[in-house]
């Protein structure tokens, strides 16, 4: 297995993939509180089924490429075959490095894949001089947001209007550079 720049897209490899989706047992609910001049916001978790299923589809492809195209994204690579990425969009505006996506095939998770990816993104970010790595996940997603804290990842704000669903919440998460 080979981590390496991450070249623009052909086709939708991801269809492949399995499910892009998750399901879990626990989610965080999200609270938030805006009483005049303070705003508060609460996590906890919750004992609470949810399934969201991910697809990815054309535009996704062209939104992807038109990031990928800026150099700051690695695939994962076993026998030659894309096998996850993860899509950094440089922010020039507040000096951070956005992961915009990151994905692995179903066949290859648990073996650290994602944690090496996010490895290479925080290098090419210190090379870039940036402050921060930066990402958004969503309430429900509890795997991603104990991977991303054990990662080095805090969470640093929320938007509760993002999303369609009621029940998720935008959870956004920074990784520190500059410690």
């Amino acid at each position: 297995m080979e981590i390496r720049k991450l070249e623009m897209l052909t086709g939708n490899p991801a269809l492949g993939w399995g499910d892009n989706g998750y399901t879990t047992d626990k989610i965080f609910v999200v609270s938030a509180i805006d009483a005049g001049n303070t705003f508060e916001f609460n996590l906890r978790e919750k004992k609470q089924p949810y399934t969201k299923i991910g697809n990815i589809n054309t535009d996704d492809i062209h939104r992807l490429n038109s990031i990928i195209s800026q150099g700051h994204s690695f695939g994962a690579y076993y026998e030659g075959e894309l096998i996850g990425w993860i899509v950094g969009d440089f922010r020039s505006w507040n000096n951070s490095l956005f992961i915009e996506g990151l994905l692995v095939s179903k066949a290859f998770r648990g073996q650290n894949i994602a944690r090496l990816l996010i490895k290479a993104v925080n290098r090419e970010a210190r090379e870039l001089q940036c402050r921060i790595v930066e990402l958004e996940t969503q309430n429900t997603h509890y795997q991603a947001i104990k991977f991303y804290q054990e990662a080095g990842f805090a969470i640093t704000g929320i938007n509760t209007k993002l999303y369609n669903d009621s029940v998720e919440t935008a959870l956004f998460m920074s990784f520190d550079l500059m410690k």
